[in-house]
């Protein structure tokens, strides 16, 4: 772990550096004026490094600081990303030097696109999209199952009571005779829930809730993450299944329990006439669930990238990393996910819930 932080550490200061002397040389101001830019830069930065060590600040200020920190990443990324164009742009003589120097012009169109995009991405995120999903099984079910599915709520900090309660009246709104959430639903950190008490929120739901553990759960410390989950009347499910009527539930442990259950041995003791659903935080090895015949698995983790370019890069990652899948006759969705982790900003992705109906076939 202090692997990791020490490498994210570096490669978030290596972009600080470039972002800040492309910044300086750009703006077209006196030394004071920059300098002053570039300490809000810096303070942002460290919102961003110094947030895990913020238990012992007033809630508001430690909110302040994930808010500001988590964005600032975000925006730096793509100050990064633009950069980086402009000067290839000049390497290869299509950008003139001085749109890089003292440039007025230069500095507000940049400055405008940040705006925009910015902006447009917090609208956004806000707009939740309902994705419905239309499956059959030669399986036998009394009547058509209306399942609502999600994942990553990432609720703490920026995902707060209020918007937690948004999102389940959304979801009470479906009539749903069940809700699965496949993991991630607390950011890293208990202590906003517990503030704020948003468990509350999620004891309104309106139908048998059953939900798996995420890599989140276990970043926020596993016994804090379940004593909270606890207050909310969900059912987590830790290699363990339960069945409703016709259907069976499994919910697999997160790939962060590195002794957690195989599928195989999960399904010992599964009636296999029974409808066989599987939650599974994070989508690898996809090829599992088909060949030990799960009907439909269920998982998040992904976020699709969150933003622009990033789902490139788990496009790469993943056999599926969002929408729906099928092999052979198990049928999969992968969630972008509800909430969000970090700035909240969607570019070229959407924040989602599933309305999933498995209807038999006669």
């Amino acid at each position: 772990m202090a692997k990791f932080f020490i490498i994210a550490l570096t490669v978030m200061l290596v972009m600080q550096g470039f972002v800040s002397w492309h910044v300086w040389r750009v703006l077209p101001f006196s030394t004071p004026v920059k300098l002053i830019v570039l300490v809000l830069m810096l303070l942002a930065l460290a919102c961003m490094v110094l947030q895990f060590k913020s238990d012992s600040l007033p809630l508001g200020m430690a909110t302040a600081m994930y808010e500001i920190g988590n964005s600032w990443l975000i925006i730096m990324f793509y100050l990064l990303m633009a950069f980086l164009v402009l000067d290839i742009g000049r390497l290869v003589h299509l950008v003139p030097a001085t749109w890089l120097r003292g440039n007025a012009i230069t500095s507000l169109v940049l400055t405008g696109l940040m705006l925009v995009t910015f902006i447009a991405g917090n609208i956004h995120y806000h707009n939740k999209q309902r994705q419905e999903i239309n499956l059959t099984t030669d399986k036998h079910l009394e009547r058509p199952l209306k399942i609502v599915m999600l994942s990553d709520l990432h609720a703490g900090f920026h995902n707060r009571r209020a918007e937690v309660g948004r999102w389940v009246n959304m979801i009470n709104a479906e009539k749903a005779d069940l809700i699965l959430i496949a993991g991630d639903m607390i950011d890293g950190n208990v202590r906003p829930l517990l503030a704020q008490g948003t468990a509350e929120e999620l004891q309104r739901l309106n139908a048998p809730t059953i939900a798996c553990l995420g890599n989140h759960e276990y970043i926020t410390g596993i016994d804090k993450a379940l004593n909270l989950l606890e207050q909310t009347g969900i059912r987590i499910l830790r290699d363990k299944s339960i069945s409703v009527g016709d259907v069976t539930i499994i919910g697999r442990d997160d790939r962060s329990n590195r002794s957690r259950k195989s599928i195989a041995q999960l399904m010992r003791g599964v009636t296999r006439g029974d409808y066989i659903i599987l939650l599974d935080h994070q989508p690898f090895n996809l090829a599992e669930a088909e060949q030990n015949g799960v009907d439909l698995q269920l998982s998040g983790h992904t976020h699709r990238g969150q933003v622009w370019p990033l789902n490139w890069v788990t496009k790469k990652m993943y056999e599926c990393d969002y929408g729906q899948w099928r092999r052979g006759k198990t049928d999969y969705y992968v969630s972008s996910g509800m909430g969000i982790w970090g700035g909240k900003f969607r570019i070229g992705t959407d924040s989602e819930y599933a309305v999933i109906t498995v209807t038999p076939n006669k």
